[in-house]
């Protein structure tokens, strides 16, 4: 697993205590956004689609640390944007580690060589750079030739200087398995700590529609992946749980839980999630929890939202599942997934897609029914 032990213990300890307590929506990892600017324009990012007084806004240190504060996730994922822009990321960085938070710094890291000594490596900070495949298919994904190469440059260096390293893989359409397996043993032989990987999000303001996979397209890609790692007898450090990795192949069958992974940015605390951006903010975290209808968002239930797979809506439902049913996870921890036989009942699409927003007829069921290979 890429998970350290300490890590596990600690986010473990703290959901168990959110069960003793009955709390339902409770917050695993807070996606704490301090800008919306980026040194990229990747195809598949909705993110930077804002004019220039937008993109020109910072997230104060104050208002950061009382977000963490106010929400009180034992992680804090950092994305943008790109973070590294923010001159004042590293007063935030070290607030969080003084309040014992794991941080993930999810960077594209063409900033980070010349901003590493900004840093000071921690058990409790960890540089999530981004990488969405091989040399080419990475450079193909965020319009621009030599990112890769300058990506694992920093990679190397931040090893070297004893940093936590992780990479954040989006898969988008027309991936070859046996390529996404190459890049999986690659990463893992530069001796990161840990792979987080998700199914790219069909952003409605992306400069490109045409790159988001399906959701039975995902399964599928899913399942021949691992079946090439488990040939090969491959050992990938992923940052998940197994059974979020066992929803990728298709055996679970899954409903969002955004509030697992709430969002503060520079307009507030976004309602629903990381990944819809038009639906809305609340002015405190209570606000947001108790004011947002959670009822109205996930597959199923909104057609933003009937492809999505992504970790930020579904690890938190895959961790609420590993404590609901231990033997389960445990199972599916030990063999890893299942790769054969007919995938787990998807839940039925109630509302037709926005225009633009791809739902393939075969991927439309009832729940009960099985969603055949």
């Amino acid at each position: 697993m890429g998970i350290p032990l300490i890590q596990t213990y600690r986010v473990g300890k703290y959901i168990l205590e959110q069960k003793l307590k009955g709390n339902r929506h409770y917050p695993l990892v807070l996606m704490l956004e301090p800008l919306f600017q980026c040194n990229l324009a990747c195809a598949g990012c909705g993110k930077i689609d804002y004019p220039e007084e937008i993109l020109r806004k910072r997230v104060s240190v104050d208002e950061a640390l009382a977000a963490v504060d106010e929400c009180d996730a034992p992680v804090v994922s950092i994305p943008g944007g790109e973070p590294l822009i923010h001159k004042e990321l590293p007063a935030i960085v070290e607030g969080i580690i003084q309040r014992r938070k794991f941080v993930y710094l999810c960077t594209n890291a063409l900033l980070l060589k010349n901003k590493i000594d900004q840093y000071q490596p921690s058990p409790y900070l960890t540089f999530s750079i981004h990488l969405d495949g091989n040399r080419e298919r990475h450079d193909e994904a965020v319009c621009r030739e030599g990112v890769f190469d300058r990506a694992v440059e920093a990679i190397s260096l931040a090893l070297e200087r004893g940093f936590r390293v992780t990479i954040n893989c989006t898969l988008f359409s027309e991936e070859s398995p046996e390529e996404v397996a190459d890049f999986f043993d690659y990463v893992t032989e530069l001796g990161i700590e840990g792979i987080t990987v998700s199914p790219g999000y069909s952003y409605e303001h992306a400069p490109r529609q045409d790159v988001f996979l399906g959701r039975r397209q995902s399964k599928r890609l899913f399942r021949e992946i691992f079946r090439i790692g488990r040939e090969r007898g491959s050992r990938w450090p992923f940052n998940h749980s197994g059974l979020y990795l066992d929803f990728l192949a298709g055996n679970q069958t899954y409903e969002c839980t955004p509030w697992s992974n709430p969002t503060y940015n520079v307009f507030g605390w976004q309602r629903p999630c990381y990944l819809l951006v038009d639906e809305g903010y609340a002015g405190s975290y209570r606000e947001l929890i108790e004011t947002t209808p959670w009822e109205k968002y996930g597959t199923g239930r909104n057609p933003k939202c009937n492809n999505c797979m992504a970790h930020c809506g579904y690890e938190g439902t895959a961790v609420d599942d590993t404590f609901a049913h231990p033997l389960k996870a445990l199972r599916t921890w030990l063999r890893g997934p299942r790769l054969d036989g007919p995938m787990a009942p998807e839940l039925p699409v109630v509302e037709a897609p926005p225009s633009g927003v791809e739902v393939p007829v075969d991927e439309i069921g009832r729940r009960g029914a099985a969603d055949e290979t």
